[in-house]
Protein backbone atom coordinates (compact mmCIF):
# COMPACT_ATOMS: atom_id res chain seq x y z
CA UNK A 1 0.00 0.00 0.00
CA UNK A 2 1.09 3.42 -0.79
CA UNK A 3 2.58 5.55 2.29
CA UNK A 4 1.33 9.17 0.12
CA UNK A 5 -2.69 7.96 0.54
CA UNK A 6 -4.64 10.72 -0.52
CA UNK A 7 -6.86 11.50 2.34
CA UNK A 8 -8.89 14.20 0.11
CA UNK A 9 -10.39 11.44 -1.52
CA UNK A 10 -11.40 9.59 1.69
CA UNK A 11 -14.92 12.56 2.28
CA UNK A 12 -17.36 9.70 1.99
CA UNK A 13 -18.44 6.58 3.74
CA UNK A 14 -18.23 5.06 0.45
CA UNK A 15 -14.91 5.78 -0.74
CA UNK A 16 -12.01 3.45 -0.48
CA UNK A 17 -10.66 3.54 3.00
CA UNK A 18 -9.87 -0.05 3.08
CA UNK A 19 -6.24 -0.91 4.66
CA UNK A 20 -5.86 2.86 5.93
CA UNK A 21 -3.68 2.58 8.92
CA UNK A 22 -5.49 4.52 11.74
CA UNK A 23 -4.20 5.21 15.36
CA UNK A 24 -7.18 6.08 17.94
CA UNK A 25 -5.92 7.70 20.62
CA UNK A 26 -7.72 7.21 23.72
CA UNK A 27 -10.33 4.62 24.67
CA UNK A 28 -13.54 5.72 26.26
CA UNK A 29 -16.94 6.51 24.75
CA UNK A 30 -15.51 8.49 21.87
CA UNK A 31 -12.44 6.45 20.83
CA UNK A 32 -14.19 3.42 20.41
CA UNK A 33 -16.98 5.12 18.62
CA UNK A 34 -13.74 6.16 16.62
CA UNK A 35 -12.68 2.71 16.27
CA UNK A 36 -15.76 0.99 15.58
CA UNK A 37 -16.84 3.15 12.70
CA UNK A 38 -12.71 2.81 10.90
CA UNK A 39 -13.07 -0.93 11.57
CA UNK A 40 -16.35 -0.91 9.84
CA UNK A 41 -15.18 1.09 7.22
CA UNK A 42 -12.21 -1.46 6.76
CA UNK A 43 -9.36 0.39 8.13
CA UNK A 44 -6.58 -1.13 9.46
CA UNK A 45 -6.96 0.07 13.40
CA UNK A 46 -4.20 0.48 16.58
CA UNK A 47 -6.23 2.08 19.55
CA UNK A 48 -3.51 3.56 21.75
CA UNK A 49 -4.83 4.23 25.27
CA UNK A 50 -3.41 4.46 28.85
CA UNK A 51 -6.00 2.04 30.21
CA UNK A 52 -8.72 0.51 28.65
CA UNK A 53 -12.47 -0.47 30.55
CA UNK A 54 -13.59 -3.82 29.67
CA UNK A 55 -16.72 -2.87 27.94
CA UNK A 56 -14.80 -1.04 25.30
CA UNK A 57 -11.72 -3.55 25.25
CA UNK A 58 -13.32 -6.90 25.33
CA UNK A 59 -15.29 -5.93 21.43
CA UNK A 60 -11.92 -4.87 20.03
CA UNK A 61 -10.56 -7.81 18.48
CA UNK A 62 -14.49 -8.96 17.46
CA UNK A 63 -14.45 -5.81 15.40
CA UNK A 64 -10.85 -5.90 13.62
CA UNK A 65 -9.24 -3.61 15.52
CA UNK A 66 -5.92 -4.29 17.83
CA UNK A 67 -5.06 -2.22 21.21
CA UNK A 68 -2.08 -1.27 23.21
CA UNK A 69 -1.94 -0.16 26.12
CA UNK A 70 0.30 1.55 28.14
CA UNK A 71 2.21 4.96 29.84
CA UNK A 72 1.60 7.66 27.07
CA UNK A 73 4.44 10.17 28.85
CA UNK A 74 6.25 9.49 25.43
CA UNK A 75 5.52 7.66 22.03
CA UNK A 76 5.54 4.02 22.41
CA UNK A 77 7.15 1.75 20.28
CA UNK A 78 3.95 0.22 19.31
CA UNK A 79 3.11 3.47 18.27
CA UNK A 80 5.61 4.50 15.76
CA UNK A 81 6.25 1.00 14.24
CA UNK A 82 2.57 1.11 13.39
CA UNK A 83 3.29 3.83 11.07
CA UNK A 84 -0.06 5.60 11.14
CA UNK A 85 -1.51 7.30 8.03
CA UNK A 86 -3.95 9.26 10.12
CA UNK A 87 -4.29 9.82 14.21
CA UNK A 88 -7.67 10.24 15.66
CA UNK A 89 -7.18 11.84 19.12
CA UNK A 90 -10.16 11.71 21.45
CA UNK A 91 -11.12 15.22 22.83
CA UNK A 92 -8.99 14.41 26.39
CA UNK A 93 -5.75 14.71 24.40
CA UNK A 94 -4.49 18.22 24.54
CA UNK A 95 -2.03 19.82 21.96
CA UNK A 96 0.51 19.84 24.17
CA UNK A 97 0.34 16.06 24.85
CA UNK A 98 3.84 14.08 23.86
CA UNK A 99 1.67 12.10 21.61
CA UNK A 100 0.21 15.05 19.65
CA UNK A 101 3.37 16.99 19.47
CA UNK A 102 5.14 13.66 17.56
CA UNK A 103 2.21 13.32 15.45
CA UNK A 104 2.41 17.18 13.92
CA UNK A 105 6.20 16.59 13.62
CA UNK A 106 5.85 13.70 11.97
CA UNK A 107 3.56 15.87 9.38
CA UNK A 108 0.75 12.80 10.14
CA UNK A 109 -2.73 13.98 9.61
CA UNK A 110 -4.60 14.55 12.58
CA UNK A 111 -8.12 14.19 13.59
CA UNK A 112 -10.79 14.69 15.92
CA UNK A 113 -14.46 11.88 15.83
CA UNK A 114 -16.04 15.21 14.29
CA UNK A 115 -13.81 15.21 11.53
CA UNK A 116 -14.02 11.48 10.79
CA UNK A 117 -17.94 12.43 11.62
CA UNK A 118 -18.22 14.77 8.94
CA UNK A 119 -16.55 12.67 5.76
CA UNK A 120 -18.86 9.79 6.31
CA UNK A 121 -21.71 11.57 7.15
CA UNK A 122 -23.17 10.26 4.04
CA UNK A 123 -23.90 6.60 5.43
CA UNK A 124 -27.52 7.44 5.64
CA UNK A 125 -29.19 10.41 3.80
CA UNK A 126 -32.34 11.46 3.61
CA UNK A 127 -35.17 10.87 1.12
CA UNK A 128 -33.81 13.58 -1.54
CA UNK A 129 -29.93 11.55 -1.12
CA UNK A 130 -28.24 14.24 1.11
CA UNK A 131 -26.75 13.76 4.60
CA UNK A 132 -28.44 15.72 7.48
CA UNK A 133 -27.59 19.03 8.26
CA UNK A 134 -25.32 19.82 11.32
CA UNK A 135 -25.99 22.73 13.95
CA UNK A 136 -23.40 23.44 15.65
CA UNK A 137 -23.52 24.64 19.45
CA UNK A 138 -20.23 25.61 21.83
CA UNK A 139 -19.97 28.30 24.40
CA UNK A 140 -18.06 28.50 28.16
CA UNK A 141 -21.41 27.70 29.39
CA UNK A 142 -24.92 26.62 28.21
CA UNK A 143 -23.70 24.28 25.61
CA UNK A 144 -25.87 21.00 27.06
CA UNK A 145 -28.69 22.74 27.60
CA UNK A 146 -29.10 24.93 24.47
CA UNK A 147 -28.47 21.61 22.38
CA UNK A 148 -30.99 19.96 24.14
CA UNK A 149 -33.30 22.58 23.58
CA UNK A 150 -32.60 23.24 20.06
CA UNK A 151 -33.54 19.20 19.27
CA UNK A 152 -36.38 19.21 21.52
CA UNK A 153 -37.84 22.34 18.69
CA UNK A 154 -36.83 20.54 15.84
CA UNK A 155 -38.78 17.55 16.96
CA UNK A 156 -41.34 19.58 17.83
CA UNK A 157 -41.54 21.05 14.68
CA UNK A 158 -41.70 17.75 12.56
CA UNK A 159 -38.10 17.06 12.20
CA UNK A 160 -36.27 13.73 12.91
CA UNK A 161 -33.03 15.49 15.62
CA UNK A 162 -30.73 13.89 17.56
CA UNK A 163 -28.33 16.04 20.26
CA UNK A 164 -25.15 14.30 19.83
CA UNK A 165 -21.49 15.36 20.55
CA UNK A 166 -19.97 16.63 23.76
CA UNK A 167 -23.23 15.51 25.40
CA UNK A 168 -22.54 12.34 25.63
CA UNK A 169 -24.01 10.85 22.60
CA UNK A 170 -20.88 9.87 20.36
CA UNK A 171 -21.54 11.61 16.86
CA UNK A 172 -20.26 8.74 14.82
CA UNK A 173 -23.12 6.16 16.72
CA UNK A 174 -25.70 9.17 14.88
CA UNK A 175 -24.06 9.31 11.79
CA UNK A 176 -24.36 5.72 11.44
CA UNK A 177 -27.63 4.87 12.88
CA UNK A 178 -29.76 3.32 10.12
CA UNK A 179 -33.04 5.25 10.88
CA UNK A 180 -31.34 8.20 9.69
CA UNK A 181 -32.19 12.18 10.89
CA UNK A 182 -32.69 15.53 9.15
CA UNK A 183 -30.27 17.66 11.72
CA UNK A 184 -27.42 17.00 13.89
CA UNK A 185 -27.73 19.09 16.84
CA UNK A 186 -24.02 18.81 17.63
CA UNK A 187 -22.26 19.93 20.76
CA UNK A 188 -18.68 21.03 20.61
CA UNK A 189 -16.16 21.65 23.65
CA UNK A 190 -12.94 23.83 22.91
CA UNK A 191 -11.07 20.42 22.61
CA UNK A 192 -13.31 19.06 19.80
CA UNK A 193 -12.61 22.70 17.53
CA UNK A 194 -9.11 22.31 18.17
CA UNK A 195 -8.58 19.53 16.69
CA UNK A 196 -11.28 20.59 14.01
CA UNK A 197 -9.30 24.05 13.70
CA UNK A 198 -6.60 21.63 11.95
CA UNK A 199 -8.60 20.80 8.62
CA UNK A 200 -8.90 23.48 5.93
CA UNK A 201 -9.90 22.85 2.31
CA UNK A 202 -12.52 21.97 0.20
CA UNK A 203 -14.95 19.06 2.24
CA UNK A 204 -14.18 20.86 5.36
CA UNK A 205 -17.31 20.95 7.75
CA UNK A 206 -19.84 23.54 6.65
CA UNK A 207 -23.03 23.41 8.90
CA UNK A 208 -26.21 24.83 8.80
CA UNK A 209 -26.17 26.88 11.55
CA UNK A 210 -23.79 27.76 14.22
CA UNK A 211 -23.26 29.38 18.01
CA UNK A 212 -21.00 30.36 20.94
CA UNK A 213 -23.28 31.16 23.60
CA UNK A 214 -20.61 33.07 25.81
CA UNK A 215 -16.88 32.99 26.59
CA UNK A 216 -15.04 33.20 29.41
CA UNK A 217 -11.74 31.66 31.08
CA UNK A 218 -12.18 28.18 31.54
CA UNK A 219 -9.66 24.90 30.40
CA UNK A 220 -6.57 26.97 30.28
CA UNK A 221 -4.51 24.13 31.59
CA UNK A 222 -5.56 22.47 28.47
CA UNK A 223 -5.38 25.27 25.95
CA UNK A 224 -2.39 26.95 27.46
CA UNK A 225 -3.69 30.49 26.94
CA UNK A 226 -7.22 32.45 26.71
CA UNK A 227 -6.05 33.71 23.28
CA UNK A 228 -6.55 29.72 22.25
CA UNK A 229 -9.23 28.74 23.97
CA UNK A 230 -10.98 32.11 21.97
CA UNK A 231 -9.72 30.70 18.73
CA UNK A 232 -11.01 27.29 19.40
CA UNK A 233 -14.20 28.50 20.00
CA UNK A 234 -14.44 30.86 16.89
CA UNK A 235 -14.04 27.51 15.02
CA UNK A 236 -17.81 26.48 15.71
CA UNK A 237 -18.16 29.68 12.70
CA UNK A 238 -15.98 28.67 10.07
CA UNK A 239 -17.83 27.47 7.00
CA UNK A 240 -21.44 28.21 7.87
CA UNK A 241 -24.20 28.23 5.28
CA UNK A 242 -27.45 29.82 7.04
CA UNK A 243 -27.36 31.59 10.13
CA UNK A 244 -24.29 32.94 12.38
CA UNK A 245 -26.26 33.25 15.75
CA UNK A 246 -24.29 35.38 18.25
CA UNK A 247 -24.53 37.16 21.54
CA UNK A 248 -25.35 40.62 21.45
CA UNK A 249 -23.87 40.92 25.30
CA UNK A 250 -20.93 39.11 24.71
CA UNK A 251 -18.84 41.53 22.40
CA UNK A 252 -16.05 38.21 22.12
CA UNK A 253 -19.05 36.32 20.31
CA UNK A 254 -19.94 38.97 17.80
CA UNK A 255 -16.15 39.97 16.90
CA UNK A 256 -15.88 35.69 16.29
CA UNK A 257 -19.03 35.80 13.88
CA UNK A 258 -16.92 39.62 11.80
CA UNK A 259 -14.00 37.34 11.40
CA UNK A 260 -15.65 34.24 10.40
CA UNK A 261 -14.62 33.08 7.05
CA UNK A 262 -18.56 31.25 6.10
CA UNK A 263 -20.89 30.56 3.08
CA UNK A 264 -21.96 34.08 1.36
CA UNK A 265 -25.12 34.59 2.27
CA UNK A 266 -24.60 33.50 5.75
CA UNK A 267 -26.24 36.23 8.40
CA UNK A 268 -25.88 37.05 11.59
CA UNK A 269 -28.64 36.84 14.19
CA UNK A 270 -27.96 38.28 17.73
CA UNK A 271 -29.57 37.54 20.61
CA UNK A 272 -29.73 38.87 24.57
CA UNK A 273 -32.56 39.74 26.90
CA UNK A 274 -33.48 43.13 25.50
CA UNK A 275 -35.69 44.37 23.00
CA UNK A 276 -34.60 42.84 20.37
CA UNK A 277 -33.67 45.15 16.59
CA UNK A 278 -34.37 43.58 12.89
CA UNK A 279 -32.22 39.84 12.07
CA UNK A 280 -32.23 39.57 16.31
CA UNK A 281 -34.00 37.75 18.61
CA UNK A 282 -35.21 38.93 22.10
CA UNK A 283 -37.55 39.71 25.15
CA UNK A 284 -40.04 42.85 25.23
CA UNK A 285 -42.07 43.02 27.95
CA UNK A 286 -41.87 39.86 29.41
CA UNK A 287 -42.49 38.69 25.59
CA UNK A 288 -39.82 35.91 23.91
CA UNK A 289 -39.98 37.40 19.98
CA UNK A 290 -38.17 36.81 16.53
CA UNK A 291 -37.41 39.59 14.73
CA UNK A 292 -34.99 37.40 12.50
CA UNK A 293 -36.91 34.69 10.32
CA UNK A 294 -39.86 36.87 9.22
CA UNK A 295 -40.34 38.85 5.77
CA UNK A 296 -41.43 42.14 8.05
CA UNK A 297 -38.60 41.78 10.54
CA UNK A 298 -37.98 46.27 10.43
CA UNK A 299 -41.50 46.66 11.93
CA UNK A 300 -42.71 43.03 13.55
CA UNK A 301 -42.10 39.90 15.48
CA UNK A 302 -42.71 36.78 16.18
CA UNK A 303 -43.98 35.56 19.88
CA UNK A 304 -42.24 32.25 20.72
CA UNK A 305 -43.55 32.45 24.60
CA UNK A 306 -43.54 34.04 27.23
CA UNK A 307 -41.18 34.83 30.67
CA UNK A 308 -44.32 34.11 32.76
CA UNK A 309 -44.75 30.93 30.97
CA UNK A 310 -41.23 29.95 31.08
CA UNK A 311 -41.01 30.63 34.64
CA UNK A 312 -43.79 28.45 35.27
CA UNK A 313 -41.49 25.51 33.77
CA UNK A 314 -38.31 26.15 35.89
CA UNK A 315 -36.94 28.07 33.01
CA UNK A 316 -37.13 31.82 33.58
CA UNK A 317 -33.59 32.54 35.20
CA UNK A 318 -31.84 35.04 33.15
CA UNK A 319 -29.32 32.85 31.64
CA UNK A 320 -31.47 30.15 30.98
CA UNK A 321 -33.63 32.37 28.43
CA UNK A 322 -30.70 33.26 26.69
CA UNK A 323 -29.87 29.62 26.05
CA UNK A 324 -33.65 29.42 25.13
CA UNK A 325 -33.22 32.47 22.56
CA UNK A 326 -30.14 30.99 21.01
CA UNK A 327 -31.85 27.40 20.54
CA UNK A 328 -34.63 29.52 18.97
CA UNK A 329 -32.53 31.42 16.38
CA UNK A 330 -31.27 27.97 15.50
CA UNK A 331 -34.37 26.48 15.23
CA UNK A 332 -35.99 29.02 13.31
CA UNK A 333 -33.31 28.90 10.67
CA UNK A 334 -34.68 25.60 9.74
CA UNK A 335 -37.68 27.01 9.54
CA UNK A 336 -39.45 25.77 12.74
CA UNK A 337 -42.68 27.50 13.24
CA UNK A 338 -43.31 29.64 16.33
CA UNK A 339 -46.14 27.41 17.33
CA UNK A 340 -44.00 24.03 17.66
CA UNK A 341 -41.06 26.52 19.72
CA UNK A 342 -43.73 27.07 22.73
CA UNK A 343 -44.47 23.37 22.63
CA UNK A 344 -41.17 21.98 22.83
CA UNK A 345 -40.53 24.89 25.55
CA UNK A 346 -44.04 23.83 27.54
CA UNK A 347 -42.83 20.16 28.25
CA UNK A 348 -39.08 21.03 28.63
CA UNK A 349 -36.94 20.10 31.92
CA UNK A 350 -33.58 21.07 32.87
CA UNK A 351 -31.25 18.55 33.63
CA UNK A 352 -30.28 17.83 37.25
CA UNK A 353 -27.94 20.05 38.77
CA UNK A 354 -28.43 22.84 36.86
CA UNK A 355 -30.47 25.04 39.38
CA UNK A 356 -32.08 22.07 40.35
CA UNK A 357 -34.09 22.92 43.55
CA UNK A 358 -33.31 19.64 45.48
CA UNK A 359 -35.27 20.90 48.91
CA UNK A 360 -37.57 23.49 50.63
CA UNK A 361 -38.24 24.03 53.63
CA UNK A 362 -38.50 26.68 56.52
CA UNK A 363 -38.96 29.16 53.89
CA UNK A 364 -35.36 28.01 52.87
CA UNK A 365 -34.17 26.96 49.24
CA UNK A 366 -31.60 24.53 48.68
CA UNK A 367 -30.24 24.84 44.54
CA UNK A 368 -28.02 22.49 43.16
CA UNK A 369 -26.12 23.95 40.33
CA UNK A 370 -23.18 21.56 40.30
CA UNK A 371 -22.57 22.03 36.62
CA UNK A 372 -21.53 25.76 37.18
CA UNK A 373 -18.44 24.27 37.00
CA UNK A 374 -16.60 27.55 36.10
CA UNK A 375 -16.63 31.27 37.20
CA UNK A 376 -18.86 32.38 33.99
CA UNK A 377 -21.30 29.94 35.07
CA UNK A 378 -21.33 30.55 38.83
CA UNK A 379 -21.53 34.18 38.19
CA UNK A 380 -25.30 33.37 35.88
CA UNK A 381 -26.30 31.64 39.19
CA UNK A 382 -25.23 34.54 41.59
CA UNK A 383 -27.28 37.16 39.21
CA UNK A 384 -30.39 34.53 39.40
CA UNK A 385 -30.18 34.03 43.00
CA UNK A 386 -28.96 37.60 44.72
CA UNK A 387 -27.93 37.31 48.51
CA UNK A 388 -27.64 33.79 48.48
CA UNK A 389 -25.27 31.44 50.73
CA UNK A 390 -22.36 30.50 48.37
CA UNK A 391 -21.46 27.28 48.17
CA UNK A 392 -18.18 27.31 46.40
CA UNK A 393 -14.76 25.77 45.60
CA UNK A 394 -13.09 23.29 43.84
CA UNK A 395 -10.79 22.58 41.13
CA UNK A 396 -10.03 25.82 39.68
CA UNK A 397 -8.77 24.92 36.23
CA UNK A 398 -5.99 27.87 36.34
CA UNK A 399 -8.61 30.04 36.42
CA UNK A 400 -8.82 33.20 38.08
CA UNK A 401 -11.95 33.61 40.64
CA UNK A 402 -10.46 37.31 42.06
CA UNK A 403 -13.33 38.97 39.60
CA UNK A 404 -15.94 36.26 40.26
CA UNK A 405 -15.70 37.11 43.91
CA UNK A 406 -15.24 41.27 43.08
CA UNK A 407 -18.38 41.62 41.18
CA UNK A 408 -21.03 38.94 43.45
CA UNK A 409 -19.22 38.45 46.66
CA UNK A 410 -19.98 41.39 48.41
CA UNK A 411 -23.45 40.37 47.47
CA UNK A 412 -23.94 37.06 48.95
CA UNK A 413 -25.25 36.31 52.77
CA UNK A 414 -22.23 34.28 53.37
CA UNK A 415 -19.77 31.85 51.38
CA UNK A 416 -18.85 28.09 52.24
CA UNK A 417 -16.00 27.30 50.86
CA UNK A 418 -14.82 23.61 49.90
CA UNK A 419 -12.35 22.02 48.10
CA UNK A 420 -8.95 20.76 48.46
CA UNK A 421 -7.52 23.87 47.56
CA UNK A 422 -8.99 26.87 49.80
CA UNK A 423 -6.65 29.40 50.00
CA UNK A 424 -7.34 30.99 46.61
CA UNK A 425 -10.93 31.55 47.30
CA UNK A 426 -10.68 32.53 51.05
CA UNK A 427 -7.93 35.52 49.92
CA UNK A 428 -10.06 36.60 47.73
CA UNK A 429 -12.89 37.31 49.77
CA UNK A 430 -10.42 38.86 52.30
CA UNK A 431 -9.10 41.21 49.35
CA UNK A 432 -13.03 41.80 47.74
CA UNK A 433 -15.46 40.79 50.44
CA UNK A 434 -14.13 41.59 53.60
CA UNK A 435 -17.38 42.18 55.36
CA UNK A 436 -19.46 38.68 54.37
CA UNK A 437 -19.22 35.67 56.88
CA UNK A 438 -16.79 32.93 55.35
CA UNK A 439 -16.89 29.51 56.62
CA UNK A 440 -14.40 26.29 55.31
CA UNK A 441 -14.97 22.92 54.81
CA UNK A 442 -11.71 21.25 55.64
CA UNK A 443 -13.19 17.41 55.29
CA UNK A 444 -10.82 15.28 53.62
CA UNK A 445 -13.31 12.35 53.12
CA UNK A 446 -16.08 13.18 50.21
CA UNK A 447 -18.84 11.43 51.81
CA UNK A 448 -18.18 14.27 54.56
CA UNK A 449 -17.97 17.74 52.76
CA UNK A 450 -21.48 17.47 51.85
CA UNK A 451 -22.83 17.12 55.23
CA UNK A 452 -20.99 19.70 56.59
CA UNK A 453 -21.62 21.97 54.05
CA UNK A 454 -25.42 21.43 54.56
CA UNK A 455 -24.73 21.71 58.40
CA UNK A 456 -23.09 25.52 58.29
CA UNK A 457 -25.25 26.50 55.69
CA UNK A 458 -28.61 25.70 57.98
CA UNK A 459 -27.23 27.85 60.66
CA UNK A 460 -27.16 30.35 58.41
CA UNK A 461 -30.14 30.66 56.11
CA UNK A 462 -33.38 31.37 57.39
CA UNK A 463 -36.86 32.23 55.84
CA UNK A 464 -36.71 33.44 52.44
CA UNK A 465 -33.15 32.79 51.78
CA UNK A 466 -31.78 30.45 48.82
CA UNK A 467 -28.23 28.04 49.84
CA UNK A 468 -26.97 28.06 46.29
CA UNK A 469 -24.01 24.99 44.85
CA UNK A 470 -22.23 26.89 42.15
CA UNK A 471 -18.74 25.68 43.07
CA UNK A 472 -17.10 28.16 39.96
CA UNK A 473 -14.87 25.47 40.02
CA UNK A 474 -14.08 21.36 38.83
CA UNK A 475 -15.29 18.86 41.29
CA UNK A 476 -11.93 16.09 40.58
CA UNK A 477 -10.32 17.46 43.45
CA UNK A 478 -12.90 15.60 45.69
CA UNK A 479 -15.37 13.95 43.83
CA UNK A 480 -16.22 11.82 40.40
CA UNK A 481 -17.71 14.62 38.84
CA UNK A 482 -19.85 17.43 38.70
CA UNK A 483 -23.04 15.18 38.67
CA UNK A 484 -21.91 12.87 42.11
CA UNK A 485 -20.87 16.49 43.81
CA UNK A 486 -24.28 18.04 43.33
CA UNK A 487 -25.87 14.49 44.33
CA UNK A 488 -24.12 14.23 47.35
CA UNK A 489 -25.41 17.69 48.13
CA UNK A 490 -28.79 16.87 47.60
CA UNK A 491 -28.58 14.01 49.51
CA UNK A 492 -27.23 15.79 52.62
CA UNK A 493 -30.08 18.86 52.17
CA UNK A 494 -32.07 15.62 52.28
CA UNK A 495 -31.28 13.99 55.23
CA UNK A 496 -31.25 17.52 57.03
CA UNK A 497 -34.48 18.30 55.81
CA UNK A 498 -36.09 14.40 56.68
CA UNK A 499 -34.30 14.55 60.54
CA UNK A 500 -35.98 18.12 61.12
CA UNK A 501 -39.54 16.35 60.50
CA UNK A 502 -38.77 13.64 62.18
CA UNK A 503 -37.72 16.06 65.58
CA UNK A 504 -40.46 18.52 67.33
CA UNK A 505 -40.22 22.19 66.10
CA UNK A 506 -38.83 23.93 69.39
CA UNK A 507 -36.42 26.03 67.54
CA UNK A 508 -33.41 24.21 68.26
CA UNK A 509 -31.53 22.08 65.60
CA UNK A 510 -32.09 17.56 65.79
CA UNK A 511 -28.75 17.71 67.22
CA UNK A 512 -30.21 20.09 70.33
CA UNK A 513 -27.58 23.20 69.23
CA UNK A 514 -29.12 26.62 68.85
CA UNK A 515 -29.59 27.58 64.96
CA UNK A 516 -30.87 31.11 65.50
CA UNK A 517 -27.43 32.98 64.56
CA UNK A 518 -23.97 31.13 63.00
CA UNK A 519 -21.13 34.06 64.39
CA UNK A 520 -18.93 34.94 61.65
CA UNK A 521 -16.14 34.95 64.33
CA UNK A 522 -16.19 31.35 64.46
CA UNK A 523 -13.01 30.08 63.29
CA UNK A 524 -14.73 29.02 59.85
CA UNK A 525 -12.48 31.84 57.76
Amino acid sequence: MSDTRDLDALRSWHADWSGLRVAVLGLSVTGFSVADTLAELGADVLVVSETAADEYARPLPVIGARLWTGPLDAVPAELSEFAPEVVVASPGFPPHHPVIEWTRRQGIALWGDIELAWRVRDKVVRPDGSPADWVLITGTNGKTTTTQLTAAMLVAGGLRAAPVGNIGVPILDAVRDPAGFDVLVVELSSHQLWYLSLQSGDGALSPHASVCLNLADDHLQWHGTFQAYRDAKAVVYRGTRVACVYNKADVATREMVEDAEVVEGCRAIGFDLGVPGPSDLGVVDGIVVDRAFLDDRRSSALELTTVPELAQAGLAAPHVVANILAASALARSLDVPPAAIAEALRSFRLDAHRIEVVGAAGGVTWIDDSKATNPHAAASSLTAFPGAVWVVGGQLKGVEIGALVAAHGPRVKAAIVIGVERDEIIEAFARHAPAIALFEVDHAQTEDVMAKVVELAAGIARDGDVVLLAPAAASFDQFASYADRGRRFAQAVQQRLDAHDAHDHDGRGPDGDDHDRTDPSDDHR
